[in-house]
């Protein structure tokens, strides 16, 4: 059938655009997924989601039609917690390989997922790799107190190619949105998702509302999910859907945080990972922090 009537209605502009309902964004993300649409047509959908912006009703239909679409990580013993991470380094080290194996400490699942956006960036999946923990290959079960990274064609080869859209045309599109959101598990699991912008922040919330997600939410490090260790910022904890503020924004900026290196290459970030893990180094009072929420998320999932 095609997409052209959806395109017709985002594609307005700004100020005329109409946003689609559930069931619609369903139907059209699924249609982009299973590659019955044309390069043009993919295209058009991924500039008018730009100019237009996504809507929580549109963003729960993208993912419907993901996740049933998704090789899914088998349920294990204890939710998942999952850690997408898209962004890597661009000023401070990449910091959420220490999240996950501070999480996996805590005898935790933890799977972290993502691609390259930017070749030219220090990624999560370096550093893990450097720390001995290599990709994934085949979709399997992690288990307690264990870290690992699926790459995002592992989950769906067809969401790493419309991540890939961004090469070609230089924006951002809902493609990118979904992987910050969507649950790659078949079994209880806590979504760990951060924003940049309080626009978004507001629509990924409801999002996780609509859905009856369980999940944190907070602004994360240079687009890492993995809290910025010079700030205090707010958290929200959803459990099943139910919102609850668990710290509130505190203004500042640390100058300094102990240990953390300047350089932001993958032996520099391995070494100093492996420094806090051992002790040599004291863990970043908001990484520990959202370690003891993402716990108790973990908990609340099970409950």
């Amino acid at each position: 059938m095609g997409i052209s009537q959806y395109i017709k209605e985002i594609g307005r502009g700004a100020r005329g655009a109409k946003p689609l309902t559930r069931e619609q964004a369903t139907d059209l993300f699924g249609q982009v997924l299973d590659g019955t649409v044309t390069d043009l047509e993919i295209g058009g959908f991924c500039l008018a989601m730009r100019i237009k912006g996504e809507t929580p009703e549109e963003m729960a239909g993208f993912l419907d039609a993901t996740h049933a679409r998704l090789n899914l990580i088998p349920a294990g013993e204890r939710a998942l917690v999952v850690l997408p991470s898209y962004n890597g380094a661009r000023k401070l080290p990449v910091l959420t390989p220490l999240l996950a194996l501070l999480l996996a400490r805590e005898g935790l699942p933890v799977l972290v997922h993502g691609s390259a956006s930017e070749t030219s960036r220090v990624l999560a999946s370096n550093v893990l790799t450097a720390l001995g923990h290599a990709p994934m290959t085949a979709i399997r079960p992690v288990a307690s107190g264990e870290v690992a990274f699926a790459p995002t064609e592992l989950l769906n080869p067809a969401l790493k190619r419309l991540l890939d859209v961004r090469r070609v045309v230089g924006l951002r599109n809902p493609g990118h949105s979904v992987v910050k959101l969507m649950q790659p598990t078949a079994g209880p699991c806590v979504v760990v998702a951060s924003y940049t912008h309080p626009e978004y922040a507001r629509v990924m919330g409801e999002t996780f509302e609509l859905t009856g997600m369980t999940a944190l939410l907070s602004r994360g490090l240079e687009g890492e999910v993995v809290s910025d260790p010079r700030r205090t910022a707010q958290i929200d904890g959803f459990v099943r859907g139910v919102r609850t503020e668990l710290q509130s924004q505190q203004a500042g900026t640390a100058s300094e945080v102990p240990g953390l290196p300047k350089e932001i290459d993958v032996a520099t970030t391995a070494d100093y990972t492996r420094r806090v893990l051992a002790g040599e180094l004291p863990v970043p009072e908001a990484i520990a922090t959202q370690v003891r929420h993402i716990t108790q998320l973990a908990l609340a999932s099970h409950a």
